[in-house]
């Protein structure tokens, strides 16, 4: 349901606590905060946060209010910047028996012979009724993208805001996805021996057309469509991500000698199940890891070594983490992180893993991933630690304007907790 921009109270079901918030065109502060800044100032107890026009104007670590600024009293409480999700297919699909078309899916089109020609930027539907839901769970930003081309690329992702305003594409083009595990050698002539062949000739095919004419009077005969040679070319020069997921320690490695062979590559790993036996060599390359710290069992041959200590242990390495999920439902990132953070993550790393690691990974870190002067208020005001599941987003801000803190779920449990007896139960509102 598209949000109108006006001043609300929001109801806090999770500890019942009342704030009064405003349109972002007015002064606000947070003060009495654990404020976790994701920056230079790092924690600062008791702090106070100055928001105006849409940005951070001031981070202070006293409770000091300047004139024009309207108070919100959040002692006690904790401040985060936005959860920023990564890897999800929201604004992609729908909840069942709703979805109709989904456009995380895609089958083969002429277009593209290998999937890269792809681009999620035209299929985002900000209505989708699972932005409010992941939204009130503390997420103001998601990485979306396609999880099924049955081709080589999974296609160019893209970077959304979970305000709710039609116009949420913050980043397009914001990386590119292949999958060189089980999934991907299934789908690629049901073998690795024919995947990493294709892989390598795309992108060598991708250099030779950096300086060749793809136009349509031009000759081309390559494996890949002139769309995936010029969707190639940017990954390449390192200017997008290339998204890896792999999960068995040997397909990781070979995912590491990808990188030694188009030098410029901007890798990113994704899952590394088994990422923890070649931790060292993940951190040498200075390959960061969106992971899901869950896998403790042997999901199949690729997962033989999966433990719920390998974010730990990818940390402890040296790696940079990213915590989350190839799906709609990432708002169980938090507790997915806190997990980690019981397995050995260190607490601040875990907070990171859900913002600043995420806007590193992307390039998002001009606006988003933390809490200083001159960035976008994009925050949370969380009842205690975001980690602990008894815990819950009391207020969020989206530059600076609060967000309505419901969602279908919300009201669908508001609706029959008190239900009207005189009303049939399917009424509609």
């Amino acid at each position: 349901m598209k949000m109108m921009k006006h001043t609300l109270t929001a109801v806090i079901s999770a500890s019942l606590v009342v704030f009064s918030v405003a349109s972002n065109a007015e002064k606000i502060a947070i003060t009495g905060a654990q404020i976790h800044t994701m920056a230079a100032a790092g924690i600062i107890e008791n702090g106070t946060l100055l928001l105006d026009n849409g940005k951070i104007q001031q981070v202070l670590d006293s409770n000091t209010v300047p004139a024009g600024y309207r108070e919100i009293d959040a002692q006690g409480k904790v401040v985060t910047p936005g959860f920023i999700g990564a890897l999800t297919s929201l604004g992609l699909q729908e909840v069942s028996l709703s979805a109709g078309i989904v456009d995380a899916r895609v089958d083969a089109h002429p277009v593209s012979s290998v999937g890269a020609a792809y681009d999620v930027q035209f299929a985002i539907n900000p209505d989708s009724s699972l932005v409010p839901i992941t939204r009130v769970e503390g997420f103001t930003h998601a990485v979306t993208g396609i999880s099924r081309t049955g081709q080589l690329f999974n296609g160019q992702g893209a970077v959304i805001s979970l305000d709710g305003e039609f116009n949420a594409l913050v980043k397009a083009h914001a990386y590119m996805h292949v999958d060189v595990g089980e999934n991907g050698a299934d789908n690629n002539g049901e073998s690795r021996a024919a995947m990493w062949v294709a892989l390598n000739q795309s992108f060598d095919e991708a250099v030779y057309a950096e300086n060749t004419d793809l136009s349509p009077s031009e000759a081309w005969e390559g494996m890949i469509t002139r769309a995936d040679a010029k969707a190639l070319i940017p990954v390449l020069k390192g200017e997008l991500p290339l998204l890896v997921t792999a999960n068995r320690a040997t397909d990781i490695l070979q995912a590491l000698a990808l990188k030694q062979r188009y030098s410029s590559l901007n890798l990113v790993l994704v899952n590394a199940v088994e990422g923890w036996r070649v931790a060292n060599q993940i951190a040498a390359a200075n390959v960061p890891v969106i992971l899901n710290p869950e896998n403790n069992l042997p999901g199949g041959f690729d997962q033989l070594g999966a433990t719920l200590e390998n974010a730990a242990r990818l940390h402890k390495a040296g790696v940079l983490i990213a915590i989350g999920m190839d799906t709609h439902n990432i708002r169980l990132a938090p507790q997915h992180a806190g997990n980690a953070v019981a397995n050995g993550l260190p607490h601040a790393a875990g907070i990171a893993s859900l913002s600043l690691n995420i806007a590193k990974i992307f390039g998002l870190t001009d606006t988003l991933g933390s809490l200083e002067p001159g960035k976008e208020a994009s925050l949370v005001i969380w009842s205690g630690d975001p980690l602990e599941v008894t815990q819950a987003a009391e207020q969020v801000f989206i530059k600076g304007e609060s967000m309505p803190m419901t969602s279908r779920q919300i009201q669908l449990r508001d609706r029959y907790l008190n239900r009207d007896e005189s009303k049939p139960v399917g009424y509609i509102r």
